[in-house]
């Protein structure tokens, strides 16, 4: 491989994994908008209250701004619906026209409102990047095809989650929506790792690092499905906590875990479970491993993230669910998803080789 083409993978390589930070990032700002109940700071989308600059006070705003954008928020809700009618999804879609909790519109508030333009302005920035690593990608055709052709997916995966978003405001938060929003933020991590990895790999020769690779694949693949199903209860815990902060006017925040149903126990006892099948993973991975690998490194940072995820878990619960940790928990689950789905990516690798020798 000539000089030339290793430094359009050396730039590739760089600007792909800014571009997954940048996404990490925005997924810790989306965590802070949801731990300030942000998410409806700006009613309309993608302008903010019709700007593109928001207002910072109520004074700019019509005398009959709630009416006005409720009936914005109706009439995108309709056609979402119609959409969702004509694909075969009636009963999402029942369910979105007899849910009387998508009409509360908010009162405006200038912190909120910000906070959201922030977050949005971040999802912008993103955009950029994906476009940059599109372009950046194009100098790749010819050593590997599939790698701009991911980058262009990527790109239209961004314009797919920001349409989702725009429908996450107009039904109110609705909560199976702010999951599908969620999974998709961690698909597109996933489609933006492999990208990189796979760029990694045009002038690398893969080398032997562990034995009994498809073991150790298998068994965090299934850690790796089990987290992706903790993620899932993590947002419908998510939603109670909202539910009953909202009944008790965010007050007596030390009484909010209590009053949390069946889906915070599972939670809280999953956690128990995930740790266990990754404290396996690591076991096997340090006696089957070369301690200097990419893999054996990548495992410790697992088992590092999930205990902080879990002490994370464990001050929320027992120090009255402060705001700071929420966003800190999300965005420390999602790091688990990034960290696995790389480690079966490297696993993946030795399978091959332990076939072929």
């Amino acid at each position: 491989m000539n000089q030339k083409n290793l430094k359009y993978i050396s730039s590739f390589r760089r600007i792909s994994l800014i571009t997954v930070i940048a996404v990490y990032f925005l997924i810790l700002v989306g965590g802070v908008v949801r731990s300030t109940g942000s998410g409806m700071g700006c009613p309309d989308w993608p302008k903010c209250f019709g700007s593109w600059v928001p207002p910072t006070s109520v004074n700019q705003l019509p005398y009959n701004y709630q009416e006005l954008y409720l009936n914005k928020r109706i009439e995108k809700n309709d056609r979402f619906v119609a959409s969702l009618e004509k694909l075969g999804f009636s009963q999402k879609a029942e369910e979105i026209k007899n849910d009387k909790s998508i009409l509360i519109e908010e009162e405006f508030n200038p912190v909120k409102t910000w906070i959201e333009y922030v977050n949005r302005l971040v999802g912008v920035l993103i955009g950029f990047f994906i476009i940059l690593t599109v372009y950046r990608s194009m100098y790749l055709w010819n050593e590997d095809k599939v790698i701009p052709l991911l980058s262009i997916l990527s790109l239209v995966l961004v314009l797919f989650q920001g349409w989702i978003g725009s429908i996450v405001v107009s039904t109110n938060l609705l909560t199976w929506m702010i999951t599908l929003h969620m999974l998709l933020a961690l698909l597109l991590v996933c489609l933006l790792i492999y990208i990189h990895f796979r760029a990694h790999h045009l002038n690398k020769t893969i080398k032997f690092r562990t034995e009994n690779a498809s073991r150790l694949y298998y068994l965090l693949l299934f850690g790796f499905v089990l987290m992706m199903g903790q993620i899932v209860l993590g947002t419908q815990v998510r939603e109670e906590i909202d539910q009953v902060a909202f009944a008790l006017g965010n007050m007596m925040r030390g009484t909010w875990i209590e009053s949390l149903g069946i889906s915070f126990l599972i939670h809280r006892s999953y956690s128990l479970l995930l740790l266990g099948i990754h404290l396996v993973f690591i076991f096997k991975i340090y006696k089957y491993s070369v301690r200097d690998s990419g893999i054996f490194k990548l495992s410790q940072l697992l088992l590092l993230v999930i205990f902080i995820e879990i002490l994370t878990g464990v001050g929320m619960a027992y120090f009255a669910i402060p705001p700071f940790l929420q966003p800190v928990h999300l965005v420390f689950g999602s790091l688990i998803i990034g960290i696995q789905f790389l480690l079966l990516l490297n696993l993946m690798d030795q399978r091959k080789l332990n076939i072929v020798n």
